[in-house]
């Protein structure tokens, strides 16, 4: 078998000893006779065997020559030395060893039968271009530093792992070009120098077995299992979401166990919270916490005994446990750390402060299965590891705040995508300021010359709608009471009863024929102060105990008060305010696919939605007015789907309530700006603040000479000021009839004069509805009422 078999590579190989024969040549003429001896019995030796100078690929000669090769290379593996160094001879890029040191024989013995030995990180795909970087260095003198540590993994009779550090002795090899070697120029040498990933090139430069390797390597082997583990456990705590990696925990006990070298340990952590004096657990997939059991968290107080919390807590040193069971028999109950560990079998433990300058950060605990495997002896291992766990901990902690400010930011104060670039751009110079020491303020975020876009769907009769829900609730309430005292001044007569019941008339008598919004309030605190101490009072007596019983039980804990009307009424607001939101969210996603810009919703009783449009918000010189007029269409269009999902829906609500829709139209381009203050966008200056009065009060606006509003269910309401407006818009109203969206009852009416605004006209147009998203049929408002009840 050749050794270049099933391998492509610039380099044929062959195993040559003519280097250091060369050497030994040179040793033969010195004045030491013991080492001219020496030099000339090994150059006789190999006299014999030309192939040990010319140099051979063929393995089979390794074994015929075993014994000469041995002659060889004596000095090199001193017998002296074999069962201490860890030393081979083998060739580059090929598993083949063909000479090595007692104890390297140890170590794979020791390994199994079914070990395969291999350099770990030796980058198959690179072998061929890290093979042309030599002969660079070779042939032609370039020094390319390509060097990197190569190392071994090998088990230990216990299965711990430990890790070998490889440094290549290259002193005795020889590397000539071939006929068929294209020799490299300067100008070759810096096209490759920026083309390391260039295979193709690297072979037309260096083209297979052009070059020709003899000789051998030694390599030098050392345990750098320490070195390794500590190496390991920091890129372990660096790697990304490694609370989330399944195999994370099992890998970071794997390097403890090497580090220590011990096979059965485990590691968890806790966290200390130092507001609440708590031990907390760490989540994430298998993370484990022995000193609380996997509590979610326990006081630290409950967690140790004395010497041990000031051990930990005061003076953030660590402490061992090397004996579980003996301690528990000297802690008489009075430990309750060594009880917790004992109930989980835990044999030894040791229990390490993760501190900073700050104090207590949280807890890294070791725990094993065996006695006094784990102890104060090995615990001075960690010295060295700590200051990456330390460093790792508070990386984490950081992160965890930065995580939570996200989350608040995005679920509280959310800034908009289309936005988001300002802001970070004025973060970045806020940032910069800081670290020139220059003072730091984060200046105004304005947007000039957009276009705004308002729209809402919005209950119809809300107020009314509660304000019954009221009633029936306290109207419920004040006869239950009602029945109480009644029954109870047929019992036991006194005239106080007589007055509550008078009282309760009275109240009863005022909700059904003039309802005021202080009339809640006014029957609550009488329940609360008047009626329920009375019948605490009454509770003694047998008939009215179970009255007052049900009494009781009919009042929600959380308002105080009985709460089945307005319960339902405020369900039925939520629900809808969810639906509608959902709903204009998702549709959302493609409007910013069509042309980007600011979007915000409120949830009042109904959803109300902002949009901003134009070039200073998308930062390209790419807006057009036809985006605009887009967005425009897209609005009515997704009203109109809204009022048809919304009645769809109605029927699943716990109160029927109706919807009106609305459009505002704002003909010219305004600025908003970011109030810090309000963490949210409003207009700038005293002309475009007319659009946020318009805003605010036109919904609630009535038809010019009448006492009708605006608004109303089953239409569809568009405000404007502008003829060209009018005109915009009852072209997208004649676009969607044609679709079946809207209905052709298209009136124009005028407005009543709102507070310094004039001037302003509504178009008005009925929706057309389905009774579901299979229905085919278009209905108006009340044809679809019609549908629904029959």
């Amino acid at each position: 078998m050749d050794i270049n078999d099933n391998i492509e590579s610039p380099l044929e190989l062959k195993v040559s000893f003519n280097k250091l024969l060369n050497l030994y040549e040179t040793l033969a003429t010195s004045d030491d006779e013991f080492v001219a001896a020496k030099a000339n019995r090994i150059l006789k030796t190999a006299k014999a065997f030309p192939e040990l100078r010319e140099g051979f690929s063929d393995m089979s000669i390794l074994e015929e020559r075993k014994k000469e090769i041995s002659v060889i290379l004596q000095d090199s593996f001193s017998p002296v030395l074999t069962k201490n160094e860890i030393k081979t001879a083998s060739v580059p890029f090929h598993d083949l060893i063909f000479n090595s040191s007692e104890r390297f024989k140890n170590i794979i013995k020791t390994a199994g039968n079914d070990f395969e030995l291999n350099i770990k990180n030796m980058p198959k795909d690179d072998k061929y271009i890290i093979a042309c970087t030599i002969i660079l260095n070779f042939c032609y003198g370039y020094n390319l530093n390509f060097k990197r540590p190569f190392y071994y993994e090998i088990p230990d009779a216990n299965g711990i792992l430990h890790f070998y550090k490889i440094l290549y002795n290259a002193d005795f090899t020889e590397i000539i070009p071939t006929d068929n070697a294209p020799k490299i120029t300067k100008e070759d040498y810096d096209q490759l120098l920026d083309n390391f990933e260039n295979i193709d090139l690297w072979k037309e430069k260096f083209p297979p077995n052009s070059y020709i390797f003899k000789g051998f390597v030694i390599s030098n082997i050392f345990d750098v299992t320490d070195d390794q583990s500590i190496s390991n456990i920091k890129s372990s705590l660096i790697g990304e979401d490694k609370r989330k990696d399944e195999n994370f925990m099992e890998g970071f006990y794997e390097i403890f166990r090497s580090l220590l070298g011990i096979n059965d340990i485990k590691v968890g952590f806790s966290i200390y919270n130092k507001e609440e004096d708590t031990f907390e657990r760490v989540y994430g997939v298998g993370m484990n916490s022995f000193l609380i059991n996997n509590s979610e968290s326990a006081k630290c107080g409950d967690s140790l005994c004395k010497w041990s919390y000031n051990r930990l807590l005061k003076n953030n040193k660590y402490f061992t446990v090397s004996d579980v069971d003996s301690m528990l028999d000297k802690a008489k109950g009075r430990a309750p750390h060594i009880t917790n560990l004992h109930k989980q079998g835990i044999k030894s433990a040791i229990f390490a402060p993760i501190a900073n300058d700050k104090g207590l950060m949280g807890i890294l605990e070791i725990v094993s299965n065996k006695p006094q495997v784990l102890n104060s002896i090995n615990a001075n291992k960690l010295i060295d590891v700590m200051p990456f766990i330390v460093s790792a901990v508070e990386q984490s902690k950081n992160d965890e705040e930065n995580l939570i400010e996200a989350i608040i930011q995005k679920e509280c104060t959310s800034i908009h995508p289309s936005v988001h670039w300002r802001f970070e751009k004025e973060a970045k110079n806020f940032i910069k300021s800081e670290l020139n020491g220059e003072r730091a303020t984060f200046s105004k975020i304005a947007f000039e010359n957009i276009y705004p876009l308002y729209g809402q769907i919005d209950i119809k009769g809300s107020s009314e709608a509660r304000n019954n829900a009221t009633r029936l609730d306290l109207t419920l309430q004040l006869n239950a009471v009602k029945s109480i005292f009644e029954k109870v001044s047929k019992i036991e007569y006194l005239p106080i009863y007589e007055q509550f019941i008078y009282q309760i008339n009275d109240y009863l008598e005022g909700l059904n024929t003039h309802f005021q919004v202080d009339s809640e309030q006014q029957i609550s605190e009488f329940f609360k102060d008047e009626v329920e101490p009375v019948l605490k009072h009454i509770y003694t007596i047998d008939n009215v105990k179970g009255d007052i019983d049900a009494y009781f039980d009919s009042i929600d804990e959380k308002v105080d008060v009985l709460y089945n009307h307005r319960k339902d009424y405020d369900n039925t607001i939520a629900l809808i305010n969810k639906e509608m939101a959902a709903l204009l969210d998702k549709k959302q996603v493609e409007a910013q696919q069509m042309y980007p810009h600011y979007f915000e919703r409120f949830k009042t009783d109904g959803v109300e939605h902002n949009m901003y449009i134009g070039e200073s918000i998308t930062k390209e010189d790419s807006f057009n007015p036809i985006y605009l007029y887009n967005l425009r269409l897209w609005q009515l269009q997704v009203m109109c789907e809204m009022e048809n999902t919304y009645y769809q829906m109605q029927s699943g609500f716990p109160v029927a309530l109706d919807v009106a829709s609305m459009i505002l139209v704002f003909n010219q381009p305004l600025s908003i700006s970011f109030r810090m203050d309000e963490k949210q966008f409003d207009v700038d200056g005293t002309y475009n603040a007319r659009y946020e009065i318009v805003k605010k009060r036109v919904d609630k606006a009535f038809i010019k000479g009448t006492n009708t509003r605006v608004t109303d269910k089953g239409k569809i309401t568009i405000v404007y000021s502008q003829k060209q407006d009018e005109r915009e818009y009852l072209r997208y109203i004649k676009f969607l009839q044609s679709k079946n969206y809207l209905d052709t009852d298209v009136e124009i009416v005028e407005l009543q004069d709102l507070q310094a605004v004039t001037g302003l006209k509504a178009i008005r147009v009925s929706v057309l509805y389905h009774k579901n998203e299979e229905d085919k049929a278009f209905y108006t408002y009340n044809d679809l009422m019609k549908e629904i009840k029959a």
